[in-house]
Order: C-alpha cells, then structure tokens, then sequence
C-alpha cells in the first residue's frame, strides 16, 4: 500500500433490508440479459438481498446460470456491461457433497464501479447452481430460519470482522440451513424451474 492510502475497509456492514433491492435487481438483469443474450440461460437474484425482510449486505448477487463457463466468451460480454473478472473458479464445498470438484467450478465478476453487485456465473444442473436457488427458496418459504439467519449475520458483522473471516464463519451454517433446505425439497419436489 502507498504511502499515505488509506487500506479499503474490508468490515462487514449489515443493512435492514430495502426495498429497492428487487428492482435494483431487475435492472441489473436486463443489462446482463443485453449483454450475454443467449449465453445466459437464466439469470436470477440470488443471496440475502434476494429473500423479503433479509437483513444484508447492501450488495446485490446475482446468479448467470449457462450452458458452459467459457470465460473466453463470458468474461468479454460481461466487461462490456460493466463487469469486472475476479478469478475466482471455485464456489465452497458443503462436506459430505459427492462428484467431482468441477461441480463447484463458477466464474465470478463484480460491478467495476457504482452500485455494488456480485454476478456468480455457474453452469446449469450443477450442484452450486442449485445451491443457490434452494438456499433463497428455502428463507423465502421459511421465516424462522431466515431470521436465525440474520441474527448470525448481525453478530458476525458487530465482531468488525474482516469479509474473508465472516464468509468463513458464514459457510458453515448456511451449509446446516442447505441440509434442512434439501429434506424441505425433497418433501414439496422443488426443483429447479
């Protein structure tokens, strides 16, 4: 760090959640959607943001799902619409997950300025792919673990702890909320639509 600069605080800052994030979403998608055209099979909120009455990071995530995570293709679509690859290959793992690691392969790019964003781009019928979608569902249909949820969050966030460390502590217990989320959809037969 240069002499003088001030090193970006990397604090996580929990919100009460705003209203504006579904339709914030909406018109992040419709650039995504004009810049990947048929590359994006679906695009869909995802993340905290993404589940009503959520507490969160003001922080939009958004889950590209496509047929192949062919950077050579995506990467320049989505710089034209502002976003920038961060190089990330690979989503946390849940223990006891079987298959190969490639299951858990994604890109990852984030908003090069303005409103913060998070595009995590996975390949359709991949396990993290519905990860994702079935995490959201499952806060969205289950109140109670949404807000045990968000007291972790906001006990987390109040430690001043750095994001590497929250999204360490994070992971696990969204992986105890994923194994509940698995029994829930196996019971109702959600799929992803």
């Amino acid at each position: 760090m240069a002499a003088g600069l001030a090193e970006p605080d990397r604090r996580v800052i929990i919100v009460e959640p705003k209203a504006s994030w579904p339709s914030e979403f909406d018109a992040i998608s419709r650039s995504l959607r004009d810049a990947l055209g048929p590359l994006a099979l679906r695009i869909d909120h995802i993340g905290s943001t993404a589940v009503p009455g959520l507490p969160a990071k003001d922080l939009i995530d958004i889950q590209v799902t496509v047929a192949g995570l062919d950077r050579a293709r995506l990467a320049p679509a989505l710089a034209r619409a502002g976003f920038v690859d961060q190089d990330i290959g690979q989503d946390h793992r849940p223990p006891g997950t079987t298959g190969p690691d490639d299951d858990w392969r994604k890109l990852f790019f984030q908003a090069g300025s303005g409103r913060p964003v998070n595009v995590h781009v996975r390949m359709a019928g991949r396990p993290n792919q519905r990860y994702a979608l079935l995490f959201r569902d499952y806060l969205r249909a289950h109140p109670e673990s949404a807000a045990a949820y968000a007291s972790l969050k906001r006990a987390l966030a109040a430690l001043g702890i750095d994001r590497g460390v929250y999204a360490d502590v994070k992971d696990p217990a969204c992986d105890l909320i994923f194994i509940a989320a698995q029994a829930w959809a196996a019971q109702i037969g959600w799929g992803v639509r």
